[in-house]
């Protein structure tokens, strides 16, 4: 009798954590353009229907403090921009478009650079000046996130100009990474909710144990694993490279749920909250 033989694919330990990463950064884009979608819809809908009352009923920020006077118009100067760089921002991580359509990837960039800086000085005024916060320690996490955005912008932009290529993926990658940092949040916040079935050390001022914990680590993390994945490809041991595809692994799960989660329990409700009022 003839044996029959079983074909495994051939999986090695680069194979396994390049599709990982590939698998997040795809998640990843489909989070960003449904979140991209969510904005639009809450934000810019209702001002080109002439009924723009709704972004301060509905609106989650501005239901911090229903009256922000003419600080509106820096809202609107925050939260717009994030449509453009939630369709764009992603795009600088395809390796094929970098290679063939060069121009594009640079202006894009320079796009997302430039968004990104001042996203980063309206949310600090949003945050401090207008008062667009829950809690003072409940902010300290974004915050810092805010005042690095603009530090690794810099070195992003240097290396690129200096053609140090290597050091400038790394840079443009924790850009991207904090200046997403908000969205970030949500996705970590919801997930957690939806791993404990509820909150669990949340509170509504978004000042609990769990809340400052997540205001950190929802840009940090991101970062510490960008720097293992880094290091696994450097790296020339199947050990290292086995272990960081499990981190990889994880942070893949997680970031679905917390896309899931966000698109369940935050983005449709007010996307229909809107349609429903207009």
């Amino acid at each position: 009798m003839s044996q029959t033989k079983v074909f495994w694919p051939n999986l090695s330990a680069d194979k396994v954590l390049n599709g990982t990463v590939k698998s997040w950064v795809f998640i990843a884009l489909l989070g960003q353009w449904l979140f991209a979608s969510y904005i639009f819809v809450l934000y810019a809908m209702p001002v080109l229907v002439g009924a723009p009352e709704l972004v301060s009923t509905l609106s989650p920020t501005t239901g911090m403090k229903k009256d922000i006077g003419g600080d509106l118009n820096v809202l609107f100067a925050h939260i717009l921009p994030a449509i453009i760089m939630a369709l764009s921002g992603l795009l600088q991580l395809f390796p094929a478009i970098r290679q063939r359509f060069p121009v594009f990837h640079r202006w894009n960039g320079r796009l997302f650079f430039v968004l990104g800086v001042a996203g980063a000085f309206t949310g600090m005024y949003l945050t401090w000046v207008a008062g667009l916060r829950l809690s003072d320690i409940g902010a300290l996490g974004i915050s810092l996130n805010g005042m690095l955005i603009p530090i690794f912008i810099a070195l992003a932009w240097y290396t690129a100009v200096t053609k140090r290529f290597a050091a400038h993926q790394r840079f443009a990658i924790h850009s991207f990474i904090l200046v997403n940092g908000v969205w970030f949040f949500r996705l970590y916040l919801m997930g957690w909710y939806v791993i404990n079935q509820g909150p669990n050390g949340n509170t509504q001022h978004i000042d609990g144990p769990a809340d400052i914990a997540i205001s950190f680590l929802c840009y940090l993390a991101p970062m510490l694993l960008a720097e293992l994945v880094f290091y696994a490809k450097r790296s020339r041991y199947a050990k290292i490279k086995w272990s960081v595809t499990a981190f990889a692994a994880a942070g893949l799960v997680f970031t679905i749920i917390g896309v899931a989660a966000t698109g369940m329990m935050m983005w449709w409700p007010r996307i229909d909250a809107v349609f429903g009022a207009l």
